[in-house]
């Protein structure tokens, strides 16, 4: 994992959510952190890291994730172990 990816990690986990964090920065730290992916129907994504899967909707047309998914996302990767 890259500083980047330890940047977008320590996003994801501040207080109070942030709505600011581009979704391919997420979905960069999936793969350095082991993460298979793969396409579902539409915009959908389905991510699987140490035996944990989750569902996630990739944002459009604006390229940022609200809140609502950060905490998804937050509550994926502290299911899947991977915390700052």
């Amino acid at each position: 994992m890259n500083s980047k990816h330890r940047k977008t990690l320590a996003a994801i986990f501040s207080d109070p959510v942030r709505s600011d964090i581009k979704w391919a920065d997420i979905e960069s730290l999936f793969n350095a952190c082991g993460g298979d992916m793969e396409k579902a129907r539409g915009s959908r994504l389905c991510v699987m890291i140490n035996g944990v899967v989750a569902h996630f909707h990739r944002p459009h047309p604006r390229p940022e994730t609200d809140k609502g998914a950060v905490q998804s996302v937050r509550r994926f990767l502290e299911n899947a172990g991977v915390k700052p």
